[in-house]
């Protein structure tokens, strides 16, 4: 009897072990899944009148410190930012009119649609701390504030764009420089965290959406009926 229960024990530890190397995915996120449901029942909601609690604000507390003691530094990298902004115009533009491929250019603009109705719809506060400049992308900061970071997002689209085209090394590149820009955005307070999290999932999001009306508008192109109608100039 009890070395039954042993055997059992141990077959059952076996299946568990085994289940985690080859599902170590889901395990992870159902650990995480408890830590976090700890974290919501234990951490206290901020109340009216507060500034919002922002774990990105907290932990680049000394770049703020810093930027806000070096204007011109803060202007510079503005001015950085802003010229990557206008490179990925410039490479979703390259790509419609030269390359002939709109994927990028339709996952901009579902991303920016999508945006404008988040951002009219939740208009989050201003940071007291906000560290502004003449040099930011868009112009006095117009829609900075605006749920969730287009900055992100198109940063987003345009890298996976180039690694889905094999360029690989530049697709890194942008990628890194986005991580540069998040830092920047939360450091002078751009952005709260919550708006570089959903912009990275959106602009992920938006590509493959992009992706998806290619593919309806091939099928429409190949189907039978459309074949029919480009024939002959009318439907049946």
């Amino acid at each position: 009897m009890g070395r039954a229960l042993i055997n059992s024990v141990m077959a059952t530890l076996a299946s568990m072990m085994a289940f985690l190397q080859a599902c170590p995915l889901p395990v992870f996120l159902g650990i995480a899944l408890v830590v976090f449901m700890k974290l919501e029942y234990t951490v206290d909601m901020v109340i009216p009148g507060m500034e919002p609690r922002d774990l990105g604000f907290h932990c680049t507390r000394w770049v703020h410190r810093y930027l806000a003691s070096h204007p011109l530094l803060n202007s510079i990298l503005a001015a950085c930012n802003t010229a990557f902004v206008m490179f990925q115009m410039a490479y979703v533009l390259w790509t419609l009119f030269v390359d002939r491929r709109k994927r990028p250019a339709v996952a901009i603009l579902f991303m920016y649609t999508f945006r404008a109705f988040l951002g009219y719809a939740t208009q989050l506060p201003v940071p007291q701390d906000f560290l502004g400049s003449g040099l930011d992308f868009p112009v006095n900061n117009a829609s900075f504030f605006l749920f969730f970071s287009g900055h992100v997002a198109g940063s987003v689209i345009v890298s996976m764009d180039m690694r889905r085209t094999h360029h690989h090394d530049c697709g890194s590149v942008v990628g890194f420089l986005n991580l540069l820009q998040s830092l920047r955005l939360l450091a002078t307070r751009g952005h709260y965290s919550i708006d570089l999290a959903v912009g990275a999932g959106a602009g992920w999001a938006c590509d493959h959406l992009a992706g998806k009306y290619e593919e309806i508008q091939q099928k429409v192109k190949d189907s039978p009926q459309d074949s029919s109608i480009a024939k002959n100039g009318v439907l049946r």
